[in-house]
């Protein structure tokens, strides 16, 4: 099989998503890092690179620098993709000049600083052709899968009560003011964006339940809060939720919750059944029905969909959870990219979150914002 190459922007040295993108990408043994710009410090950026293994002709001071010289190698020695592992405000850039020059882009999220540039960098991929997706880890786990199949062929039955939650614990006291680097960025403005808990994590939460129940949130009523002490951006919200179906639904997130580590929760009531998922006991799903018992799937076991076993990489009882989320999306991207290399027709819906569900969670912060400004009002996504 073709090995793909993958080149990374950002994620030097101490990096903590940096390094969770590059052991996803090589568990399934589909991609290497073969380049990088890891940092906006030219000497920052070559030290990481000594210390990743990567050739000092192969490393970068700018992903300016590194797009372009990759561009005039041979295509079998030139990056097939690149990885944006940076905070917000630098996914824009360099996302949009690797598409203008032919490289296909995998982002986290949020997919921008702002809405405005979502819109262009959607309308970029668009005109480009390439392949984007964006590092919504949580839809890549078996049992997240499992519940979208389930909702998908109708066991459920007809959708009619959502609720989501998010909730952490470590920016309980104003750790921003310690030198912690994650919770410097996260709580500035400048770098996160508008949102704070909203675009770190409560974008997750969003894209969860839509991509689970494949049912879009139309308005909603936002009670958006910032606890710590002088801080400008939220780290507390609640949102009420009208769903394109006529679903209700609830989603509550917090970096505030204190005690809490990384609960996040999902549950589903249609008509007929319902469905329970939370990531810290990731392998099981719990389905209870109208005249049933209720019953647990776990990934390997009996009932589960071939949209959920086609992702177990484990035998029954080991538990897959946060990297081989992200490698699960890192796979399907790469399933696409060798489909595109070898000449064939990419699938029409791809099996990871795309540019599309990008704009979208750009839409809920910034539709969540004005809500909440306006003394949650309801307000259109």
């Amino acid at each position: 099989m073709t090995r793909l190459k993958m080149g990374m922007v950002g994620g030097g040295t101490g990096s903590f998503i940096g390094d969770v993108h590059r052991k996803a990408a090589s568990i399934d043994g589909m991609i290497d890092m073969v380049c990088g710009a890891f940092s906006s410090n030219k000497e920052k950026s070559i030290s990481s690179a000594k210390t990743l293994g990567i050739p000092d002709d192969r490393a970068y001071g700018s992903f300016e620098e590194m797009i372009i010289a990759e561009a005039k190698l041979p295509a079998h020695q030139q990056m097939d993709f690149v990885a944006i592992v940076t905070p917000n405000h630098m996914h824009y850039p360099p996302a949009k000049m690797a598409l203008e020059y032919g490289f296909h882009v995998i982002c986290d999220k949020p997919l921008s600083l702002t809405l405005d540039e979502a819109i262009e960098l959607e309308k970029t991929v668009q005109s480009s052709g390439k392949i984007f997706a964006l590092t919504h880890n949580y839809t890549g786990y078996p049992m997240v899968k499992q519940a979208k199949a389930m909702i998908h062929k109708g066991d459920l039955g007809a959708i009619r009560k959502i609720n989501v939650h998010y909730l952490q614990g470590w920016l309980s006291t104003a750790v921003e003011k310690t030198g912690q680097k994650q919770a410097a960025w996260r709580t500035d403005p400048k770098r996160s964006g508008i949102g704070g808990a909203l675009g770190d994590i409560g974008t997750h939460a969003e894209n969860l339940i839509e991509y689970i129940t494949g049912i879009q949130i139309e308005e909603l009523a936002a009670d958006l809060t910032a606890f710590g002490e002088g801080r400008i951006l939220d780290d507390d919200g609640n949102i009420l939720l009208r769903f394109e179906n006529g679903a209700k639904g609830i989603m509550s997130f917090s970096q505030i919750a204190t005690g809490e580590e990384n609960n996040i929760g999902v549950k589903v009531y249609g008509t007929k059944g319902s469905i329970e998922w939370y990531q810290e006991n990731p392998n099981q799903l719990i389905v209870k029905w109208l005249d049933q018992p209720k019953q647990i799937y776990t990934p390997a076991g009996n009932g589960v969909y071939p949209e959920s076993s086609e992702y177990v990489r484990i035998p029954a009882g080991h538990p897959e959870g946060y990297l081989e989320g992200f490698a699960t999306i890192y796979r399907s991207f790469a399933k696409e990219l060798l489909m595109v290399k070898s000449g064939k027709t990419t699938s029409v819906n791809p099996d990871f979150p795309t540019i599309t569900d990008g704009v979208r969670g750009m839409k809920f912060i910034y539709a969540a914002v004005e809500s909440s400004n306006n003394n949650a009002n309801w307000t259109k996504m």
